[in-house]
Protein backbone atom coordinates (compact mmCIF):
# COMPACT_ATOMS: atom_id res chain seq x y z
CA UNK A 1 0.00 0.00 0.00
CA UNK A 2 1.62 3.08 -0.66
CA UNK A 3 2.54 5.53 1.97
CA UNK A 4 0.95 9.41 2.30
CA UNK A 5 4.35 10.97 2.96
CA UNK A 6 7.58 10.23 1.97
CA UNK A 7 8.50 9.87 5.17
CA UNK A 8 5.63 8.65 7.11
CA UNK A 9 7.88 8.42 10.83
CA UNK A 10 8.78 12.07 10.71
CA UNK A 11 5.63 12.62 12.34
CA UNK A 12 5.94 11.01 15.40
CA UNK A 13 8.36 11.30 18.59
CA UNK A 14 10.25 8.52 19.73
CA UNK A 15 8.67 9.32 22.99
CA UNK A 16 4.82 9.17 20.85
CA UNK A 17 5.84 6.20 19.54
CA UNK A 18 7.12 4.92 22.56
CA UNK A 19 3.81 5.69 24.38
CA UNK A 20 1.74 4.48 21.78
CA UNK A 21 3.10 1.19 21.75
CA UNK A 22 2.85 0.82 25.36
CA UNK A 23 -0.71 1.50 25.72
CA UNK A 24 -1.34 -0.52 22.45
CA UNK A 25 0.64 -3.63 24.23
CA UNK A 26 -0.23 -3.52 28.04
CA UNK A 27 -1.19 -6.98 27.50
CA UNK A 28 1.59 -8.59 29.01
CA UNK A 29 0.39 -8.97 32.73
CA UNK A 30 -0.30 -12.52 33.50
CA UNK A 31 -3.10 -13.07 35.78
CA UNK A 32 -4.86 -16.15 37.65
CA UNK A 33 -6.85 -17.91 35.38
CA UNK A 34 -10.45 -17.00 35.40
CA UNK A 35 -14.01 -17.93 33.98
CA UNK A 36 -14.63 -15.88 30.84
CA UNK A 37 -17.29 -13.71 31.14
CA UNK A 38 -20.14 -14.36 28.19
CA UNK A 39 -19.24 -10.86 26.23
CA UNK A 40 -15.51 -12.05 26.27
CA UNK A 41 -16.50 -15.41 25.16
CA UNK A 42 -18.62 -13.93 22.36
CA UNK A 43 -16.22 -11.16 21.66
CA UNK A 44 -13.41 -13.89 21.38
CA UNK A 45 -15.46 -15.71 18.88
CA UNK A 46 -15.94 -12.64 16.44
CA UNK A 47 -12.46 -11.66 16.72
CA UNK A 48 -11.33 -15.18 15.27
CA UNK A 49 -14.32 -15.36 12.92
CA UNK A 50 -13.21 -12.30 11.00
CA UNK A 51 -9.02 -12.91 11.25
CA UNK A 52 -10.06 -16.71 9.90
CA UNK A 53 -11.39 -15.14 6.77
CA UNK A 54 -9.44 -15.95 4.00
CA UNK A 55 -9.79 -12.29 2.04
CA UNK A 56 -9.80 -9.00 2.39
CA UNK A 57 -12.84 -7.40 1.10
CA UNK A 58 -11.64 -4.64 -0.88
CA UNK A 59 -13.81 -1.46 -1.39
CA UNK A 60 -14.05 -0.41 -5.18
CA UNK A 61 -15.90 2.82 -6.60
CA UNK A 62 -15.33 4.64 -9.59
CA UNK A 63 -11.96 6.31 -9.06
CA UNK A 64 -11.42 5.05 -5.92
CA UNK A 65 -9.47 1.54 -4.55
CA UNK A 66 -8.83 0.27 -0.97
CA UNK A 67 -9.18 -2.54 1.44
CA UNK A 68 -12.85 -2.10 2.51
CA UNK A 69 -13.68 0.50 5.99
CA UNK A 70 -15.69 -2.08 7.35
CA UNK A 71 -12.71 -4.40 7.68
CA UNK A 72 -10.58 -1.53 9.48
CA UNK A 73 -13.58 -1.04 11.84
CA UNK A 74 -13.23 -4.71 12.73
CA UNK A 75 -9.83 -4.09 13.06
CA UNK A 76 -9.54 -0.61 15.22
CA UNK A 77 -12.32 -3.42 17.60
CA UNK A 78 -10.57 -6.22 17.88
CA UNK A 79 -7.36 -3.90 18.93
CA UNK A 80 -9.25 -2.67 21.53
CA UNK A 81 -10.33 -5.82 22.77
CA UNK A 82 -6.58 -6.93 23.11
CA UNK A 83 -6.47 -3.87 25.37
CA UNK A 84 -9.38 -4.77 27.25
CA UNK A 85 -8.32 -8.63 27.54
CA UNK A 86 -4.85 -7.68 28.23
CA UNK A 87 -4.42 -10.48 25.54
CA UNK A 88 -1.57 -10.11 22.97
CA UNK A 89 -2.72 -12.66 21.15
CA UNK A 90 -5.74 -10.73 19.77
CA UNK A 91 -3.63 -7.79 18.81
CA UNK A 92 -1.29 -9.99 16.65
CA UNK A 93 -4.55 -11.37 14.76
CA UNK A 94 -5.00 -7.23 13.89
CA UNK A 95 -1.06 -7.50 12.47
CA UNK A 96 -1.05 -10.60 10.69
CA UNK A 97 -4.66 -9.46 8.58
CA UNK A 98 -3.11 -5.79 8.65
CA UNK A 99 0.47 -7.41 6.82
CA UNK A 100 -2.72 -8.83 4.05
CA UNK A 101 -4.45 -5.66 3.17
CA UNK A 102 -1.22 -3.50 3.24
CA UNK A 103 -0.51 -5.09 0.28
CA UNK A 104 -3.75 -4.33 -1.26
CA UNK A 105 -3.73 -0.81 -3.54
CA UNK A 106 -4.86 2.19 -1.92
CA UNK A 107 -5.83 5.46 -3.73
CA UNK A 108 -5.93 7.70 -0.93
CA UNK A 109 -8.47 9.84 -2.31
CA UNK A 110 -11.34 9.05 -0.25
CA UNK A 111 -12.70 9.25 2.93
CA UNK A 112 -13.75 5.47 2.91
CA UNK A 113 -9.76 5.11 1.66
CA UNK A 114 -7.75 7.40 3.66
CA UNK A 115 -9.67 5.23 7.24
CA UNK A 116 -7.62 2.51 6.83
CA UNK A 117 -5.24 4.64 8.74
CA UNK A 118 -6.86 3.55 11.56
CA UNK A 119 -6.12 0.02 11.04
CA UNK A 120 -2.50 0.64 10.84
CA UNK A 121 -2.47 2.74 13.65
CA UNK A 122 -4.31 -0.32 15.24
CA UNK A 123 -1.56 -2.57 15.05
CA UNK A 124 0.89 -0.73 17.57
CA UNK A 125 4.03 -1.05 15.67
CA UNK A 126 5.90 2.27 15.31
CA UNK A 127 6.16 2.41 11.18
CA UNK A 128 2.36 1.19 10.48
CA UNK A 129 1.66 3.81 13.30
CA UNK A 130 3.21 6.65 11.37
CA UNK A 131 1.84 5.84 8.26
CA UNK A 132 -1.50 5.42 10.15
CA UNK A 133 -0.92 9.08 11.01
CA UNK A 134 0.22 10.74 7.87
CA UNK A 135 -2.90 8.65 6.35
CA UNK A 136 -4.89 11.33 8.54
CA UNK A 137 -3.05 14.12 7.16
CA UNK A 138 -3.52 13.08 3.75
CA UNK A 139 -7.04 13.28 4.20
CA UNK A 140 -6.73 17.02 4.92
CA UNK A 141 -3.94 17.85 2.24
CA UNK A 142 -6.98 19.47 0.76
CA UNK A 143 -8.96 22.26 2.32
CA UNK A 144 -12.45 23.59 1.15
CA UNK A 145 -14.08 27.02 1.39
CA UNK A 146 -15.56 25.66 4.37
CA UNK A 147 -12.73 25.01 6.36
CA UNK A 148 -12.89 20.84 5.79
CA UNK A 149 -11.25 18.57 4.21
CA UNK A 150 -12.34 18.39 0.08
CA UNK A 151 -13.54 15.00 1.30
CA UNK A 152 -16.26 15.77 3.41
CA UNK A 153 -19.02 15.23 1.24
CA UNK A 154 -21.69 16.33 3.94
CA UNK A 155 -23.09 12.28 4.12
CA UNK A 156 -23.87 11.39 7.49
CA UNK A 157 -21.51 8.46 7.65
CA UNK A 158 -18.64 11.02 7.24
CA UNK A 159 -19.33 11.91 10.44
CA UNK A 160 -17.16 8.64 11.72
CA UNK A 161 -15.21 7.96 8.38
CA UNK A 162 -13.18 11.59 9.22
CA UNK A 163 -13.90 11.84 13.06
CA UNK A 164 -12.81 8.23 13.62
CA UNK A 165 -9.65 8.40 11.81
CA UNK A 166 -8.43 12.12 13.38
CA UNK A 167 -9.57 11.08 16.92
CA UNK A 168 -7.73 7.88 16.74
CA UNK A 169 -4.29 10.06 15.65
CA UNK A 170 -4.69 12.59 17.98
CA UNK A 171 -5.24 9.65 20.79
CA UNK A 172 -1.98 8.38 19.25
CA UNK A 173 -0.09 11.50 18.26
CA UNK A 174 -0.76 14.17 20.48
CA UNK A 175 -1.11 16.51 18.26
CA UNK A 176 -4.29 19.24 18.23
CA UNK A 177 -4.20 19.25 14.69
CA UNK A 178 -6.27 16.12 14.86
CA UNK A 179 -9.08 16.64 17.18
CA UNK A 180 -9.45 20.52 15.72
CA UNK A 181 -10.42 18.93 12.33
CA UNK A 182 -12.57 16.21 13.89
CA UNK A 183 -14.35 18.91 16.03
CA UNK A 184 -14.51 21.25 13.06
CA UNK A 185 -16.31 18.36 11.14
CA UNK A 186 -18.71 17.42 13.89
CA UNK A 187 -19.62 21.11 14.30
CA UNK A 188 -20.56 21.81 10.68
CA UNK A 189 -22.23 18.54 9.82
CA UNK A 190 -24.54 18.95 13.30
CA UNK A 191 -25.49 22.60 12.13
CA UNK A 192 -26.35 21.73 8.43
CA UNK A 193 -27.44 17.91 9.13
CA UNK A 194 -28.59 16.91 12.57
CA UNK A 195 -32.80 17.27 12.30
CA UNK A 196 -34.97 18.64 15.16
CA UNK A 197 -35.93 15.34 16.04
CA UNK A 198 -31.90 14.96 16.94
CA UNK A 199 -31.63 12.15 14.13
CA UNK A 200 -29.97 12.31 10.51
CA UNK A 201 -32.08 12.01 7.67
CA UNK A 202 -30.24 9.78 5.46
CA UNK A 203 -29.80 12.71 2.73
CA UNK A 204 -30.95 15.77 1.07
CA UNK A 205 -33.36 13.72 -1.55
CA UNK A 206 -33.57 10.68 1.03
CA UNK A 207 -35.79 12.44 4.42
CA UNK A 208 -35.65 8.89 6.16
CA UNK A 209 -33.58 7.88 9.43
CA UNK A 210 -32.07 5.24 8.14
CA UNK A 211 -30.63 3.06 11.06
CA UNK A 212 -27.59 2.42 10.09
CA UNK A 213 -26.45 5.69 8.44
CA UNK A 214 -27.54 7.14 12.12
CA UNK A 215 -25.27 4.62 13.75
CA UNK A 216 -22.04 5.75 11.55
CA UNK A 217 -23.36 9.54 12.76
CA UNK A 218 -23.66 8.31 16.51
CA UNK A 219 -20.12 6.25 16.74
CA UNK A 220 -18.16 9.14 15.04
CA UNK A 221 -19.88 11.72 17.41
CA UNK A 222 -19.11 8.96 20.68
CA UNK A 223 -15.79 9.21 19.47
CA UNK A 224 -14.99 12.37 19.19
CA UNK A 225 -16.52 13.75 22.26
CA UNK A 226 -14.62 10.98 24.48
CA UNK A 227 -11.47 12.40 23.34
CA UNK A 228 -12.40 16.22 22.97
CA UNK A 229 -10.96 18.61 25.96
CA UNK A 230 -13.54 20.11 27.91
CA UNK A 231 -12.04 23.42 27.50
CA UNK A 232 -11.87 23.06 23.83
CA UNK A 233 -13.65 26.07 21.79
CA UNK A 234 -16.44 23.31 20.28
CA UNK A 235 -17.09 20.70 22.86
CA UNK A 236 -19.94 22.45 23.53
CA UNK A 237 -21.68 22.29 20.34
CA UNK A 238 -20.62 18.58 19.61
CA UNK A 239 -21.66 17.17 22.98
CA UNK A 240 -24.94 18.93 22.88
CA UNK A 241 -25.07 17.64 19.55
CA UNK A 242 -24.21 14.21 20.93
CA UNK A 243 -26.89 14.13 23.81
CA UNK A 244 -29.50 15.77 21.22
CA UNK A 245 -29.15 12.48 19.25
CA UNK A 246 -28.96 10.24 22.64
CA UNK A 247 -32.27 11.48 23.67
CA UNK A 248 -33.41 10.50 20.23
CA UNK A 249 -32.37 7.09 20.46
CA UNK A 250 -33.44 6.63 24.11
CA UNK A 251 -37.20 7.62 22.34
CA UNK A 252 -36.78 5.21 19.50
CA UNK A 253 -35.65 2.45 21.15
CA UNK A 254 -38.03 -1.01 20.44
CA UNK A 255 -38.83 -3.37 23.12
CA UNK A 256 -36.46 -6.19 22.16
CA UNK A 257 -33.63 -3.71 22.84
CA UNK A 258 -33.09 -3.03 19.21
CA UNK A 259 -33.95 -0.36 16.65
CA UNK A 260 -36.10 -0.33 13.47
CA UNK A 261 -34.00 -0.02 9.75
CA UNK A 262 -36.39 3.19 9.41
CA UNK A 263 -35.63 4.38 13.19
CA UNK A 264 -39.32 6.10 13.57
CA UNK A 265 -41.05 3.86 11.43
CA UNK A 266 -42.74 0.70 13.60
CA UNK A 267 -43.32 -1.54 10.54
CA UNK A 268 -39.77 -1.52 9.77
CA UNK A 269 -37.51 -4.80 11.04
CA UNK A 270 -35.13 -4.62 13.69
CA UNK A 271 -31.73 -3.99 12.22
CA UNK A 272 -28.71 -5.16 13.57
CA UNK A 273 -25.44 -3.13 12.51
CA UNK A 274 -26.89 0.38 13.61
CA UNK A 275 -27.77 -0.85 16.85
CA UNK A 276 -24.85 -2.19 17.47
CA UNK A 277 -23.53 1.15 16.73
CA UNK A 278 -25.86 2.51 19.02
CA UNK A 279 -25.51 0.79 21.81
CA UNK A 280 -21.65 1.37 21.32
CA UNK A 281 -21.86 4.69 21.09
CA UNK A 282 -24.38 5.02 24.41
CA UNK A 283 -22.46 3.12 26.71
CA UNK A 284 -19.20 5.11 25.25
CA UNK A 285 -20.74 8.20 26.34
CA UNK A 286 -21.67 6.50 29.73
CA UNK A 287 -18.30 5.31 30.36
CA UNK A 288 -16.32 8.47 29.56
CA UNK A 289 -19.38 10.39 31.44
CA UNK A 290 -20.51 12.93 29.33
CA UNK A 291 -23.77 10.57 29.47
CA UNK A 292 -25.87 9.74 32.44
CA UNK A 293 -25.89 6.63 33.84
CA UNK A 294 -29.28 5.72 32.54
CA UNK A 295 -27.55 5.04 28.86
CA UNK A 296 -25.34 2.09 30.30
CA UNK A 297 -29.18 0.58 30.77
CA UNK A 298 -30.46 1.30 27.04
CA UNK A 299 -26.94 -0.01 25.90
CA UNK A 300 -27.77 -3.17 28.03
CA UNK A 301 -31.40 -3.47 26.63
CA UNK A 302 -29.79 -3.34 23.12
CA UNK A 303 -26.48 -5.82 24.08
CA UNK A 304 -29.79 -8.64 24.78
CA UNK A 305 -31.23 -7.88 21.74
CA UNK A 306 -28.06 -8.20 19.57
CA UNK A 307 -27.18 -11.97 21.82
CA UNK A 308 -30.42 -12.87 20.06
CA UNK A 309 -29.25 -12.15 16.57
CA UNK A 310 -26.19 -13.77 17.33
CA UNK A 311 -24.80 -17.57 16.14
CA UNK A 312 -22.82 -20.22 18.00
CA UNK A 313 -19.97 -18.56 15.37
CA UNK A 314 -20.29 -15.36 16.48
CA UNK A 315 -21.99 -13.90 12.66
CA UNK A 316 -24.73 -11.12 14.18
CA UNK A 317 -27.74 -11.85 11.61
CA UNK A 318 -30.19 -9.41 10.06
CA UNK A 319 -27.58 -6.77 9.19
CA UNK A 320 -28.45 -4.70 6.40
CA UNK A 321 -26.61 -4.74 2.98
CA UNK A 322 -25.14 -1.62 1.23
CA UNK A 323 -27.58 0.84 1.13
CA UNK A 324 -27.78 3.92 -1.76
CA UNK A 325 -30.30 6.79 -0.96
CA UNK A 326 -33.45 6.80 -2.08
CA UNK A 327 -36.94 8.63 -2.20
CA UNK A 328 -39.40 5.53 -1.44
CA UNK A 329 -39.53 4.08 1.78
CA UNK A 330 -40.63 0.88 0.93
CA UNK A 331 -36.77 1.14 -0.48
CA UNK A 332 -35.30 0.65 2.92
CA UNK A 333 -38.11 -1.64 4.08
CA UNK A 334 -37.44 -3.74 1.80
CA UNK A 335 -33.28 -4.36 1.25
CA UNK A 336 -31.62 -7.72 2.07
CA UNK A 337 -30.60 -8.86 5.01
CA UNK A 338 -26.92 -10.58 5.59
CA UNK A 339 -25.65 -12.39 8.39
CA UNK A 340 -21.81 -11.88 9.09
CA UNK A 341 -21.50 -9.02 7.04
CA UNK A 342 -18.57 -6.25 8.70
CA UNK A 343 -20.93 -3.57 8.90
CA UNK A 344 -22.47 -5.50 12.02
CA UNK A 345 -19.29 -7.21 13.03
CA UNK A 346 -17.18 -4.34 13.53
CA UNK A 347 -19.87 -2.45 15.94
CA UNK A 348 -20.59 -5.34 17.77
CA UNK A 349 -16.99 -5.99 18.28
CA UNK A 350 -16.58 -1.78 19.48
CA UNK A 351 -19.54 -2.71 21.88
CA UNK A 352 -18.06 -5.87 23.24
CA UNK A 353 -14.97 -4.11 23.77
CA UNK A 354 -16.28 -1.22 25.23
CA UNK A 355 -18.28 -3.92 27.94
CA UNK A 356 -14.97 -5.31 28.93
CA UNK A 357 -13.19 -2.06 29.45
CA UNK A 358 -15.63 -1.12 31.99
CA UNK A 359 -15.32 -4.37 33.64
CA UNK A 360 -19.07 -5.90 31.80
Amino acid sequence: MPSASPNPLLYLSRRQLLAGSASLLACSCTHAPRAPSETEIIARTAAQEWAARPDIVSYEIPGVSAPHYAEACTALAVARLARALNDPSLLDLVRQRWRQASTMPNTLNHVDANLIGIWAMATGEAENMALGISMADAQWESVGEDGLTTQARYWIDDVYMIGALQTEAYRLAGEVRFIDRAALMAERYLARLQQPSGLFHHGPDAPFFWGRGNGWVAAGLGEIIAALPTDHERHAAVLNGFRKMADALAETQRHDGLWGQLIDDPSAWSESSGSAMFAYALLRGANSGVLPEGYRTIADHAWEGLKAKLGPDGRLSDVCVGTGQSQDASYYLERPRVTGDLHGQAPLLWLCAEKLSAGA
